[in-house]
């Protein structure tokens, strides 16, 4: 494609919805990307704005509100607060951070479904969709859950399964049920308004597929892939009580599907933010549009929201491009909300308190820009020890500490540069450059990594240079080299400020700098000599394994709970005959001694009163008792079952024991003291 030039850049990031707090995959695919390209823009002196908001419809926030017995707009009220303190405080720096349940946005969606509807844009189609008549209401697909058709896992919704990832229809569900009610739906007629995208087909694989070549390939593939198989009418309606109603005549209880009015949630915000101008950021050729999603939304925003704003007409203008990432997982897992499975942002700031940047910083060089990654804790611990403490923080600190030592704190004047001066000073120009093109072309990692190069450098010249040596026999010289090691630390203030904003500030505080523009990066001048810097402080502290351990074992809670909640009791065996049963001769026995069996980790001895004499019985259970704990203790076995060989111990019988959704085992004890050797009938 052409490159085109831009007066101005309209920045939107994907709408959260409002029913939990945003995570660290919520960030690493959306929201820290898009800050740190809202920041390039502005530090090259570019006209941009970032719009932002959450997504305050749907059915996942009906259900949680109907869960905790409260409004949706409880939910949503408590939710939006979260997510937009939060935001603010790791430094997304939205120009506006909105809502859809807000007055200008319910105007603005009301009069872009009317204005569709008036211009023949939609077709009314009637269907069979489910119905609880104890609720007395339709079920949109969340409201439904049944077995799945496909790996036929209980608990399916009635858009998705969660184990098998695939996409459904409610009507899809084997044996569906009422989220509400429990209750078996039947089918019901109901009328809806759909947008036919089959009719924008061409017009958009004209728009991607001929002239956007340049995107991602993750995200030209799968338009590609919507586009090859053909698009369908799909529905802007849908029978609820939380949205935004309908805005014609016979639309009782029916509001616009999230996915039609999420999106529109990017103008309302606009206009609420720049009221007078709102129509130069979406109507304007000159205004680049640049969407921050996630890979789940690809089709919205590639497919579906463009063929809303050619539908609407007037101007409004396609988004440029679409940079979506690919999903961040945590520990091996795949994040989950449902699940609990997640690091949360707003606990993560109050655990790790005044370390926004660390986030930022490893959520970046992490950032699944390809393919899928991993978030491990063990991994941001690192990365934090030994690159942002062991590089960056310890260049800058070496480089003003060494300031204060020799020269109290004055920047000392440059005499003569040498070859080793002039390559880190070219150095630092190429890695301008090559960060400026991967910036460009949103390769935020790459960006990233070349900055942490610039350290790298600083660090390198420190130790080839040696200015504590230098300093015994040459002040002049050793000036120069602190200059240029200061200039270097000016420079990471820049080149670092669209990723780690805290400590660019920090950054630049200590080095008596006010202002920074992407221009300056690249230049050693940007501190005048006789100019006093401040006292060096750390810009990083190491994180301790104590800290680590604690999101660790915290994680590990949230896995055996999910382990436990998700637990269902095997499958009943096959019927058995009575006689059969009969057969099985089940008494109770009192142990009178039980140890380990030596080379043997699961194995434990019982020397057991049966009532008629004793006998000895290996267990597998050694895992899950101290052989202590059980001498005395009255226990169910089978008395009548082939003795049997085990670890050279002969064992008489078979105790009984029950398995724990976490798989522990239970021994099984008469509820009152029975005789030794007692049937149980």
């Amino acid at each position: 494609m052409e490159q085109k030039n831009f007066k101005r850049t309209l920045i939107t990031t994907a709408l959260p919805y409002a029913n939990g707090p945003v995570h660290i995959g919520h960030l690493a695919g959306v929201y820290v990307p898009a800050d740190i390209y809202a920041r390039f823009l502005r530090l090259r002196g570019e006209d941009v704005v970032m719009i932002g908001g959450s997504d305050e419809h749907g059915v996942p926030i009906t259900i949680k509100a109907r869960k905790e017995g409260v409004t949706p707009q409880d939910i949503v009220d408590r939710y939006h607060a979260i997510i937009k303190d939060s935001f603010e405080e790791l430094g997304i720096s939205f120009d506006i951070y909105s809502r859809t349940t807000s007055d200008i946005h319910s105007a603005t969606a009301s009069e872009f479904f009317r204005h569709l509807y008036d211009h023949g844009q939609f077709i009314e189609k009637t269907s069979m969709q489910l119905y609880d008549e104890e609720a007395h209401q339709f079920l949109a697909d969340r409201y439904v859950t049944g077995e799945c058709p496909n790996c036929h896992q209980p608990g399916a919704y009635g858009d998705q399964c969660e184990k098998c990832g695939s996409s459904l229809n409610a009507t899809d569900l084997i044996n569906p049920r009422s989220a509400i009610t429990g209750a078996v739906p039947v089918m019901r007629e109901t009328r809806h308004w759909y947008l036919p995208l089959d009719r924008w087909q061409s017009h958009l694989e004209h728009w991607i597929l001929d002239g956007h070549k340049e995107w991602k390939s993750n995200v030209y593939g799968q338009c590609k892939s919507w586009l090859d198989l053909g698009l369908q009418p799909r529905a802007v309606s849908r029978d609820l009580d939380w949205g935004v109603p309908v805005p014609v005549e016979g639309a009782d209880g029916k509001v616009l599907y999230v996915w039609f009015d999420a999106p529109i949630g990017y103008i309302s915000n606009t206009k609420e933010l720049l009221p007078d101008s709102w129509q130069t950021w979406w109507k304007d050729p000159e205004t680049r549009i640049i969407n921050f999603i996630g890979k789940d939304n690809i089709v919205f925003h590639c497919i579906v929201f463009p063929a809303m704003l050619s539908a609407y007409g007037d101007g409004f203008q396609l988004p440029d491009n679409v940079p979506a990432n690919e999903f961040l997982n945590l520990e091996g897992d795949k994040i989950s909300t449902s699940r609990n499975w997640a690091v949360w942002l707003h606990e993560y700031l109050r655990d790790f308190e005044g370390k926004q940047d660390v986030l930022r910083y490893v959520l970046t060089a992490n950032a699944p820009e390809t393919k899928d990654n991993d978030f491990t804790w063990r991994d941001f611990q690192a990365r934090n020890n030994s690159e942002l403490v062991a590089i960056l923080g310890n260049f800058v600190n070496r480089a003003m500490v060494l300031t204060h030592k020799y020269f109290d704190g004055v920047v000392p004047p440059v005499t003569t540069l040498e070859e080793v001066d002039r390559e880190l000073i070219a150095e630092i120009a190429r890695l301008k450059e090559e960060m400026t093109a991967a910036l460009e072309t949103f390769h935020f990692r790459e960006a990233l990594r070349l900055a942490m190069d610039m350290a790298r450098a600083g660090n390198k010249y420190l130790q080839e240079t040696e200015p504590w040596k230098v300093v015994k026999t040459d002040i002049d010289r050793t000036g120069t080299i602190l200059n240029i090691a200061l200039q270097t630390c000016a420079n990471l203030s820049i080149a670092f400020a669209p990723f780690l904003p805290f400590m660019s500030e920090k950054l630049l505080r200590m080095l008596g700098g006010t202002t920074i523009t992407w221009d300056m990066l690249g230049c050693f001048d940007l501190i005048p000599a006789g100019a006093r810097i401040k006292p060096a402080e750390l810009l990083f502290e190491k994180i301790d394994d104590d800290a680590i351990q604690a999101q660790i074992d915290r994680l590990a809670r949230i896995k055996e709970e999910n382990q436990k909640a998700a637990w269902k009791p095997e499958p009943q065996a096959p019927d058995l005959d009575f006689d059969t049963f009969m057969k099985a001769d089940l008494r109770v026995g009192t142990v009178l001694e039980c140890e380990r069996v030596p080379k043997a980790d699961k194995l434990l001895r019982f020397l057991i009163d049966d009532g008629m004499s004793r006998r000895t019985i290996v267990s597998g259970i050694a895992k899950h008792y101290d052989p202590a704990d059980l001498v005395g203790k009255q226990v169910v076995f089978i008395a009548n079952l082939p003795p049997r060989r085990l670890k050279g111990i002969e064992s008489q019988g078979m105790i009984l024991s029950a398995e724990n959704p976490d798989g522990s085992l239970v021994v099984i004890s008469p509820s009152a003291p029975a005789a030794p050797g007692a049937q149980v009938k």
